[in-house]
């Protein structure tokens, strides 16, 4: 049985959560079998899986010690790990925090409590080999268990938003200053792009969304003649960040549309672009391995918009 499964069924649900800080895994990685991560506020962990691991422990007898803790506490080796753990700085009543990341709970032990761990069984723990604990607490103590965790999972504690926010969010800020009575393509997809983002796909210079959708409801536009019925549209500046090279043309001039044509534009973009022509190019995205095809059709169905229905009568 999986340990976390497990000890949900011991631990009741309020226990787990009681005085838990609310975290979630914004790292996670497994190294020559060791589960790690890093939380969102920049807490290392390893997971308890990988705790027992390096202690040269069973995966069970940590399982046990953490499931039963407030009782292990009065016994001799709970007496001495509670001493190694203060000595550290560890007050909470738990020896983990409990979090949800993306393979489904996880019981994140912190760095007190692993070196407190690790302590124990390299130096007063009953086994007869404690080789393994020995070499990782002594790993460990060389360097420190933050910056292990964060060189093995490729963490950047200074860089806290990603690229592809950060790109996202400069071109924003950039381009805030739509006229009154009109709209953009750009600021009326933020939607779209959004759900790329928490799909995976790069927002970057090799992908700015809003040109393939620019250029389709141009087309449209033309088509349809609805500048008859909404008036005519204009140009008007449009900047990228320094860090792209588009920049070197600033500001580009960008279609934008009179504000009468909003709903218009709403319902053709998802009953026309993002079912017929979006799929074309996150396809382009995959060809180029920018992006993974099961995340394509995730975001396919999380773009997708259902349509009202009125409700039957009783």
């Amino acid at each position: 049985m999986d340990e976390n499964k497990a000890i949900s069924k011991i631990v009741p649900t309020y226990d787990r959560q009681r005085n838990q800080p609310n975290l979630f895994p914004v790292k996670e990685i497994e190294v020559d079998g060791i589960q790690m991560g890093v939380l969102s506020d920049g807490t290392a962990y390893l997971t308890g899986r990988g705790l027992a691991r390096m202690c040269g422990i069973h995966n069970k007898v940590l399982f046990d010690l953490a499931a039963e803790w407030e009782s292990e506490k009065s016994k001799p080796r709970g007496i001495k790990i509670q001493e190694l753990l203060v000595a550290q700085g560890h007050s909470a009543d738990s020896l983990y925090i409990w979090t949800r990341g993306k393979t489904g709970e996880t019981h994140a032990y912190t760095d007190r409590v692993c070196m407190a761990l690790l302590e124990y069984y390299a130096f007063d723990s009953a086994q007869t080999n404690n080789e393994t604990a020995i070499k990782n607490y002594r790993l460990l103590a060389r360097s420190s268990f933050r910056a292990f965790i964060y060189n093995r999972c490729g963490y950047d504690p200074d860089k806290h938003i990603p690229d592809s926010w950060k790109n996202f969010h400069d071109r924003v800020l950039l381009n805030d200053q739509v006229p009154i009575g009109h709209f953009s393509v750009f600021r009326e997809i933020a939607d779209l792009v959004v759900h790329m983002i928490q799909s995976g796909c790069p927002i970057d210079e090799h992908t700015v969304p809003d040109i393939s959708v620019g250029q389709a409801w141009s087309d449209y536009w033309t088509k349809q003649g609805l500048a008859s019925q909404y008036g005519e549209r204009t140009k008007h500046p449009h900047w990228y960040p320094d860090s792209f090279p588009q920049s070197m043309m600033n500001p580009v001039d960008a279609w934008i549309y009179p504000v009468a044509a909003l709903g218009e534009f709403r319902i053709w973009i998802y009953q026309n672009y993002v079912p017929q022509k979006f799929p074309k190019y996150l396809d382009g995205k995959v060809r180029k391995g920018v992006f993974l095809p099961s995340r394509a059709e995730l975001l396919l169905t999380a773009v997708s918009k259902p349509l009202l229905t009125s409700g039957t009568e009783g």
